[in-house]
């Protein structure tokens, strides 16, 4: 694949894309797809990345601009930029980017670990959102949770929750310190969920199933389950419920996972760890 095009001249209702990676990768590609209004034009859009993934390959064929890095021509009319890079390239990136961007645009951040305060620092006092999706947005099947900064207006908010939307469902904070809340539970969930089938996988294993067959078995499981969490209106609660049967199989597993509020207390201790680590790596570094 190509890793950088000629740039024509941009609209000037560009937006650009800083990471085409996995979770970029699968937002640009939402971004073209979403229909009406909504859709955003081949055109219109810049990707900056000197290696952009393979998510981005439909992209480039549809003419959407590649570049290594922006500058301030290439950047003239920006409306949005999205930040899909890993942190850790931030402190590089992130003055390179702030002194080509115009002074109006809105910067949009999915970066984990790094606040409103550090992004301010770097980025002055343009509009700025900060957001926090999990690996299911990479498959347009996620939840992005996110936040302003004291220059992003509604019109700001409502734009980013627009592209944002092309992960998933998008939920709005009311302050940033929610953020490592929702790390600990959606952003680190599917970790947990996939935990979950690795060790439902083992179990059946432990009983006599051929490895392959237990994997199946457990991976439908919760693929299915998933799919009745996404088509019903009930609570998980209910839909507990509403499957054990009073002295039946599930009975006496629940009674195992639930005694002494057993997996309940694990996982508050899972949960709150997660939120621990992502308070801490929010904090400047000495």
């Amino acid at each position: 694949m190509r890793s950088v095009v000629k740039q024509g001249k941009l609209s000037s209702n560009t937006h650009a894309l800083i990471g085409a990676g996995n979770m970029g990768g699968a937002l640009l590609s939402g971004w073209l797809s979403e229909r009406g209004a909504r859709a955003l034009q081949a055109h219109e859009i810049l990707v900056i990345d000197p290696a952009p993934g393979q998510a981005a390959e439909r992209a480039l064929r549809l003419g959407v601009k590649f570049s290594a890095r922006l500058t301030k021509g290439s950047a003239s009319g920006l409306k949005m930029c999205l930040l899909a890079i890993k942190p850790q390239s931030f402190a590089e990136v992130g003055p390179k980017l702030a002194a080509a961007l115009p002074k109006d645009t809105l910067v949009v951040s999915i970066m984990a670990g790094i606040n409103l305060h550090a992004l301010g620092e770097v980025f002055d006092d343009r509009p700025i959102i900060r957001a926090m999706p999990n690996l299911p947005a990479a498959y347009g099947a996620g939840i992005t949770a996110y936040v302003g900064n004291a220059n992003a207006t509604p019109a700001h908010l409502a734009s980013a929750e627009l592209r944002l939307k092309a992960g998933g469902k998008v939920v709005r904070l009311e302050s940033e310190r929610e953020i490592d809340m929702v790390t600990a539970v959606s952003g680190s969930g599917p970790g947990y969920v996939f935990y979950m089938t690795e060790v439902l996988a083992a179990a059946g294993e432990k009983l006599g199933l051929k490895p392959e067959l237990a994997s199946e078995l457990a991976r439908q499981t919760v693929i299915g389950s998933g799919t009745v969490l996404a088509s019903s209106s009930d609570s998980a609660e209910s839909l507990r419920k509403s499957v054990t049967s009073p002295a039946g199989t599930t009975e006496a597993a629940l009674d195992i996972l639930m005694d002494n509020d057993g997996l309940a207390k694990l996982m508050r201790g899972a949960v709150k760890a997660a939120y621990n680590r992502s308070k801490d790596l929010g904090k400047p570094k000495a």
